[in-house]
């Protein structure tokens, strides 16, 4: 329909919806966002993608593009005024290496950490002993991340794709104990993560919305991208 915007189902919280916020917030292209009650999903959402996790992005031709990864290129590809997808100090192929990092071990150790009662099989009963095991496991990934942001990003002196994808896991675990978090000695990873939560384009992407109902309003985002530096 000519007119139609692409349409995203997220969830504020969720990080992977967040990443895809993010690179549709940079690269200024509109959209319709859909706010979903992940216990209460939409049937919309649902005959779109089956597997019923957010981010999905929907096309006006109707293409379903329900990775995160996937939303955040589909983005910038078509417009990355801030070259997310060309840091200083990196190839394509480096960036996505560290993605696949944090979305793989990192993220278990993540999911462990923060939420050890739903692991009864692996925690074999003790869950504080069980997080705390993976707290050390994700600190050390933390540690190493530290280690390469003497530049103020991940890949150089400037964002991209690799940090905007990893920040918000980041924020995550950070926000499960933020005291033990503070007391760590990283100050680049505690500064880089403080100045993405204090900047305009975190602050444009976590406004709290109304969940999305059929035939209801949805607002429809026209974010600049503004406040990296």
């Amino acid at each position: 329909m000519t007119g139609a915007l692409p349409v995203l189902y997220s969830f504020r919280r969720c990080p992977y919806a967040m990443r895809a916020r993010l690179a549709l917030a940079v690269s200024g292209e509109p959209y319709e966002l859909r706010e979903v009650v992940l216990r209460d999903k939409p049937a919309e959402l649902l005959a779109a993608s089956p597997k019923g996790t957010v981010p999905v992005l929907v096309l006006p031709d109707g293409t379903v593009i329900d990775q995160s990864l996937d939303v955040m290129l589909w983005a910038l590809q078509r417009h990355d005024p801030q070259d997310w997808l060309a840091p200083p100090q990196a190839s394509m192929d480096e960036m996505l290496a560290l993605v696949a990092g944090n979305d793989g071990d990192f993220k278990r150790h993540l999911d462990r950490y923060k939420y050890p009662n739903r692991y009864p099989d692996e925690s074999a009963g003790d869950t504080q002993a069980f997080a705390l095991l993976h707290r050390t496991e994700g600190a050390a990934w933390l540690a190493k991340l530290d280690g390469m942001l003497g530049g103020g990003w991940l890949f150089g002196a400037r964002a991209s794709l690799a940090d905007m994808a990893l920040l918000p896991f980041v924020r995550q675990f950070a926000h499960t104990d933020a005291a033990w978090f503070a007391a760590q000695a990283w100050p680049r990873l505690q500064a880089w993560l403080a100045g993405f939560e204090d900047g305009a384009l975190y602050a444009g992407v976590m406004g709290k919305h109304a969940p999305w109902q059929a035939f209801s309003p949805s607002p429809s985002p026209s974010p600049s991208g503004k406040g990296l530096g």
